[in-house]
């Protein structure tokens, strides 16, 4: 099996330069984990709901204000290039998807950048490889 064929091809990203509220948004509410930080095409780092937890983690950081019926959230201005991981590992998507999962698990990372010609198309992250696993297991053994 592929990486194309595991992969999600709709990819939400963030620039360097773009506020952390922003990943703060589009983690919440498009309940996702990871997202490939893009500078003029190219895949320069990632951000993923750990690293985003360091950053609220810290009273200074953040502040929640708690209501009755709402949560909102004050992050103190800081952009994605402060707190995204830099010398991002990626993959091809012709790459077998028993080497991404490989390198994830020997990295200890949850996601990984599909990309083709330097160009992001695409991501696949441990639960990607874990349906296909759950796919595959209730096929049962192939018929002869």
């Amino acid at each position: 099996m592929k990486v194309k064929e595991l992969m999600q091809t709709k990819v939400l990203t963030v620039s360097p330069g773009d506020k952390v509220d922003r990943v703060f948004y589009l983690l919440s509410f498009e309940k996702i984990r990871h997202l490939p930080v893009v500078e003029r095409g190219k895949v320069v780092g990632m951000v993923s709901d750990r690293d985003l937890k360091k950053v609220l983690g810290s009273f200074k950081t953040a502040r929640t204000i708690m209501g009755k019926d709402e949560i909102s959230v004050a992050i103190r201005s800081r952009t994605v290039q402060t707190i995204m991981r830099r010398g991002v590992i990626t993959i091809a998507p012709n790459a077998d998807a028993s080497e991404a999962a490989a390198v994830m698990a020997k990295k200890k990372i949850g996601a990984l950048p599909v990309v083709s010609k330097d160009k992001l198309v695409g991501i696949i992250s441990s639960t990607d490889i874990l349906w296909a696993f759950v796919k595959l297991s209730q096929a049962g053994p192939p018929k002869e």
